[in-house]
């Protein structure tokens, strides 16, 4: 049972966050690009369609990814 408990905190305690943190922050960055996945299938099949939205969801959360990072360096 440990050894499970070990396996669920690594990697969440490895960038600073609980598991339940961690996985609030996985799910806010999926669901949009889940949804941006299934925009780019439509998109594929109709290229008028959901013309930019796979480029604005990787860029935001690009930025979001990046001002996360500056916010932890700065609190080490």
């Amino acid at each position: 049972m440990n050894y499970l408990l070990r396996l669920f905190r690594a990697h969440p305690n490895s960038v600073d966050e609980t598991y339940l943190q961690h996985m609030r922050m996985a799910f806010s960055f999926g669901l949009p690009m889940f949804i941006a996945s299934l925009a780019l299938v439509v998109h594929a099949l109709f290229p008028f369609l959901f013309v930019k939205t796979g480029s604005n969801v990787v860029t935001s959360l690009h930025e979001r990814m990046i001002a996360a990072r500056k916010r932890q360096r700065a609190s080490a």
